[in-house]
């Protein structure tokens, strides 16, 4: 557990650094225009280039050492930071130079995700694998709590140039960490010779992930449930600044209670595991995710409203925790990288397809009637996941400790 826990210190570090410069460039884009087209074209280019580089990301992880993998893409990030901050320091920086960041930021996201949801199976049992998965959405959720709370003290009173420049550092400690002290041998498939190109390779992760019903099926809901839920993802600091107040120590505040909600649900589903059924946990998780939603649309005051964000953040991880475990036991260890690709590719594309929608229609009718339309279609969707016979019939099953 020694080597689990540096991985994922070494991730946290770098999350942070992330962390700040992710609710920074939002802010600043949020508050400079409230303009829901704004914030769609952000997703779009925040999210776009991860989905289309993400299935050779799956194919790269299940050929290369993903340790050297993680690593790099978290270069790319930082070094896509630093070019952000001279153009700051310059003078020259503009929400395009902003917008061409984030995709580089993406492309990065693209390569790691795959990598890391790979690399944890092979450093953890796979009857730890709940466990593990849940404390470390309460890591990053910890984070993501620091994160929001220092980027408003920081954006409030600072310039943008310090945050990136805590970006760059945290990368730096991060890829120290991962290459310096968390020494993983290289997966089979890497360490032996290639016997077939890439292309190859993301074909034949596509049809297994095609012919694995289990899979296969999850995956359709993970499409659905990312597009509804791509409102509440991105819609509410521009609920918040419309509603409330434009000011950045709402919106840090309102990331503040979805952090704590997801640290402490993630500890709770860490250590409780869920329900027999992983199934069944992730779907009614996901249609009380769309009951807060509709109360998110009925803003009454902003403390009641912070309520309802710590609420959501406790039942997320109890979503994503076991549907994530269940793909990881379901999936043979050659295909990993390539099906967590894939799984990414879908949820990531689900997203900014919302947003094409969701974002200029922001500019029409309020974001609240959006997020009481999406919340009902959530609450649906969930419930079709939680009764869904045959995908519960289909799900691996695997002892869990005492």
């Amino acid at each position: 557990m020694r080597l689990t826990a540096l991985f994922l210190g070494g991730q946290a570090v770098s999350l942070f650094g992330s962390g700040l410069v992710q609710y920074a460039l939002l802010w600043y884009i949020t508050m400079g225009t409230q303009s829901g087209g704004m914030m769609t074209v952000a997703t779009v280019v925040g999210f776009v280039p991860m989905v289309l580089l993400m299935p050779f990301g799956g194919v790269l992880a299940d050929r290369m050492n993903r340790r050297y993998l993680i690593a790099g893409a978290d270069a790319l990030v930082a070094l896509s930071t630093l070019g952000l901050l001279i153009a700051f320091v310059l003078g020259h920086g503009s929400y395009t130079l902003v917008f061409v960041a984030m995709a580089l930021r993406a492309f990065g996201g693209g390569i790691q995700m795959p990598a890391v949801s790979a690399l944890l199976p092979q450093i953890v049992p796979g009857e730890h694998l709940g466990r593990v998965n849940g404390y470390n959405v309460s890591i990053q959720s910890a984070v993501n709590l620091v994160s929001p709370m220092i980027a408003g003290a920081l954006f409030a009173f600072a310039s943008i140039e310090w945050i990136l420049m805590i970006d760059i550092v945290t990368a730096t400690i991060g890829i120290g960490i991962l290459l310096l002290l968390v020494k993983v041998p290289a997966h089979a498939a890497a360490s032996s010779a290639a016997e077939q190109s890439g292309l190859d390779d993301l074909r034949e992760g596509v049809t297994y992930v095609h012919n694995h019903r289990f899979v296969r099926r999850l995956m359709g809901y993970f499409a659905i449930i990312n597009f509804m839920i791509a409102p509440l993802a991105f819609l509410t600091p521009l609920q918040v600044t419309r509603t409330f107040a434009n000011d950045p120590l709402y919106l840090a505040a309102a990331e503040m209670a979805f952090a704590i909600g997801m640290f402490i649900g993630g500890i709770a589903i860490g250590t409780w595991g869920g329900l027999k059924s992983r199934i069944t946990t992730a779907g009614l998780a996901i249609a009380a995710c769309g009951v807060i939603g509709i109360l998110l649309g009925v803003p009454i005051n902003f403390v009641l409203y912070l309520v309802w964000m710590f609420l959501c953040g406790v039942v997320i991880p109890a979503f994503n925790t076991p549907a994530i475990t269940a793909l990881q036991l379901a999936t043979e260890e050659r295909f990993m990288g390539r099906v967590f690709s894939v799984v990414g590719m879908i949820g990531t594309a689900a997203m900014p397809l919302g947003m094409l929608i969701f974002g200029p229609l922001a500019d029409v009718v309020t974001v609240e009637w959006i997020l009481i339309l999406t919340g009902v279609l959530l609450t649906a969707s969930g419930a079709a996941v939680a009764f869904d016979r045959k995908l519960r019939e289909l799900e691996p099953t695997v002892e869990l400790p005492e």
